[in-house]
């Protein structure tokens, strides 16, 4: 008999660094019986950080997957979690994550609000349509403000939040927090180390929180009276004539409908305001059955959409979003989207066309694992025996096949090279790479034949030094590296149009011709009227991939259409390599209009070097030149530093957009190249006295000035 899947919520926990989102999924755990001593991030104890590396930073680095259950008006719940990391150099983390989640827990600082890596991870839950809950955490720090943090979600990130917790009290004057739907007080023994908020008692709202509560209780009753029309009526009428279980119905439906976010709060580390937000998970956030059928391309006709119910009885289909090497093997995360995956059974990889076999199933609760043998819709459980799956690949039944929309993932902003120590670690080195491309998708390494160099490439400074850190530690390669570099792009800056190319190579027997006629122009896949990205039924039309589009607009055959894909595959490859310092290029299009063949000497290869010379030769006649990436930078200083501060960034090339001031610091935005932000950190401490904090995160590509473009040029020849 299969589970009900309506007591089943798949949830993860998603805030800026330092937010509180480990302390909270300590508490989570703690609460739900799952551990039953609590860790804590800064002791390096956490469950839920169990890499070595994560306990001695006291960050998050992986996303980390357990399950535990929670009662909730006398039905048992059950809740798959993951804990994800904060730092923009581990945003794939997030993305694969929020990709499989059904919901999602948004942990704000109760005194900063809306951060820079809040508003990333709220785009991409955005992206991937998960519903969320708000919680804002740390309302026992010096300087929390529950009515700061509200309007910054409001105004900042746009969001439709309710409260439907306030704070009694904040910072020192802390005490615990008000239930609006039921109107009653709920207080811990803060500070009790022995009860751990587990005794919860209610009271009823305190006289001196009265017109906050009503202050508050209006906003929400107003909000939700919006989310539903059968209640407005009867709002206008006695806004207090609303009952609890109506209330809750409607912030369920607006939740899931994405028109609301209940706003929680609390402090994890003290204890307070964690259950109410487990209650809130179950209430509002959705169980699989709540989410739209997953939806798959059909492998023999690609325009073809196939829709599977998130129920056991339909074909198995379910997401590899996760890949992570270990001492007993592989280990491949898997989201069961459909159907029932059995342990022995052989599944298909439909992404690489390839049969995989499932020989061992666990449910995960973070470096530990409970052996399962089967799976349902619904779950996330990690298997062994898929050895070729990458992140994003979708495994299916055998006679069902279709493919799953896969997560995307930022390009790597940041190179250098590396060399292994002994002809013995050279094979090891290339086992271990490819190991680590295949668990992390904003990882890249790549071997330039022409400097014999290895060069890998990732999302920041941590971030490599992360890789090199994995591939000593576990796979024993002893490597040197190089100082970071800027992975520049090359672009077009204008137009050309009617480039012919021909490849004609005669060499005794059969030759060589390929002839192709090219148009490129700038496209980077937004519309130009709106400046908004298209949409991907119309960029797929389009040819769009790797920051290129490619059109076909050949009649009459001059190429035949077995040649035409060779052109466009030998103009891919040339905007890999680059054109002009051997960066990839990235945002043309181009368009195919003519051509000619032999009908002896034409080949795939010929027509293949015919596309390659026809955009080398497009692109310096369109006119080029190089991007550099740009990175949003956010510093948070106190008031006597901010000179040092923006004195330092103008030296940068920044370009300061904004700045604020919150009590007795500055919050500093500004847009700084990458290539001017290597040892910021350092620098940063040293010019603050150690008060002052940053965190950055990829922006965009920008045009580099004539000056350092140049010198890049010269040092790449």
């Amino acid at each position: 008999m299969s589970r009900d899947l309506t007591k089943i919520r798949n949830i993860g926990i998603a805030a800026h660094i330092d937010a509180g989102k480990t302390t909270t999924s300590e508490r989570i755990l703690y609460y739900t019986g799952r551990v039953h001593k609590v860790g804590e991030v800064h002791e390096g104890t956490a469950v839920m950080d169990f890499d070595p590396e994560e306990q001695k930073r006291g960050i998050t680095i992986n996303s980390a997957a357990t399950f535990c259950e929670w009662k909730r008006n006398g039905d048992l719940y059950n809740i798959n979690l993951i804990d994800t990391p904060g730092h923009v150099d581990f945003t794939a983390e997030v993305e694969r994550s929020l990709r499989v989640l059904d919901g999602a827990v948004a942990v704000f600082d109760g005194k900063e609000g809306v951060e820079a890596q809040s508003e990333t991870v709220w785009r991409q839950a955005t992206k991937y349509n998960v519903p969320r809950v708000c919680f804002v955490n740390k309302m026992d720090k010096v300087g929390a403000d529950y009515e700061f943090c509200y309007r910054t979600i409001l105004d900042r990130l746009g969001a439709p939040a309710i409260p439907v917790v306030i704070p009694d009290g904040e910072a020192e004057n802390f005490k615990g927090i008000i239930d609006l739907i039921r109107g009653v007080g709920l207080y811990t023994n803060i500070g009790d180390e022995k009860d751990k908020g587990q005794t919860v008692v209610e009271k009823p709202v305190p006289e001196h929180m009265k017109e906050k509560y009503n202050h508050y209780r209006a906003i929400m009753l107003e909000k939700v009276a919006e989310l539903d029309d059968s209640l407005a009526e009867k709002y206008l009428t006695d806004p207090e004539s609303l009952t609890v279980d109506e209330i809750r119905a409607a912030l369920r439906k607006g939740t899931i409908e994405f028109k609301a976010h209940p706003l929680f709060c609390g402090s994890a580390y003290k204890y307070v305001g964690v259950k109410a937000l487990l209650d809130g998970v179950i209430d509002y956030l959705p169980n699989p059955l709540d989410m739209p059928p997953a939806k798959g391309v059909d492998l023999k006709d690609h325009d073809k959409i196939i829709e599977r119910k998130r129920v056991p009885e339909e074909p198995f289909c379910g997401l590899a979003f996760k890949i992570v090497d270990d001492k007993f093997g592989t280990l491949t995360y898997v989201r069961v989207y459909s159907g029932k995956l059995e342990k022995g059974t052989r599944v298909l990889n439909a992404n690489k066309g390839t049969k995989e076999n499932v020989s061992r199933m666990f449910q995960m609760s973070a470096d530990d694992r409970i052996p399962r043998d089967s799976a349902e819709a619904g779950d996330i459980v990690a298997v062994i025996g898929v050895n070729e799956a990458m992140t994003g690949d979708t495994l299916c039944d055998l006679d069902h096949p279709l493919v799953l929309e896969r997560p995307t993932f930022p390009e790597p902003v940041i190179s250098m090279s590396i060399e292994p120590k002994s002809a013995a670690d050279k094979d090891k080195l290339g086992n271990a790479l490819t190991n680590l491309r295949r668990q992390d998708p904003t990882f890249s390494a790549t071997y330039n034949k022409e400097t014999g160099e290895t060069i890998i490439a990732g999302m920041g400074e941590l971030h490599l030094e992360i890789i090199k850190l994995r591939l000593t530690r576990d796979y024993k390669v002893d490597v040197q590296v190089g100082k970071p570099k800027v992975s520049y792009r090359e672009t077009i800056t204008g137009s050309a149009e009617d480039v012919s190319y021909k490849h004609v190579k005669q060499s005794g027997g059969r030759g060589q011709y390929g002839h192709c006629v090219i148009n490129i122009s700038p496209f980077d896949g937004t519309d130009p009227a709106t400046g908004q990205m298209l949409d991907a039924e119309t960029l797929k039309k389009l040819g769009w991939a790797d920051g290129i589009a490619f059109e076909n607009k050949i009649f009459g055959g001059s190429i035949p259409k077995e040649y035409i894909p060779s052109v466009e595959y030998g103009a891919r490859q040339a905007a890999k390599t680059g054109v002009l310092a051997g960066y990839q290029l990235i945002n043309a299009k181009i368009t195919l209009v003519d051509g000619s063949e032999h009908p002896v000497d034409s080949s795939q290869i010929a027509f293949e070097l015919a596309g390659s010379g026809a955009f080398k030769d497009a692109c310096k006649r369109a006119g080029m030149t190089l991007l550099e990436p740009i990175m949003k930078l956010v510093v948070t200083t106190p008031k006597d530093f901010v000179g040092n501060v923006t004195g330092d960034l103008n030296r940068r090339r920044g370009l300061i957009v904004n700045s604020e001031e919150r009590g007795n610091t500055v919050v500093v935005e500004a847009e700084v190249p990458l290539s001017e932000m290597f040892g910021y950190t350092t620098e940063l401490r040293s010019m603050s006295q150690g008060r002052a904090a940053a965190v950055m995160e990829p922006l965009k590509y920008a045009p580099v000035p004539t000056n350092v473009r140049n010198q890049i040029i010269e040092a790449a020849a």
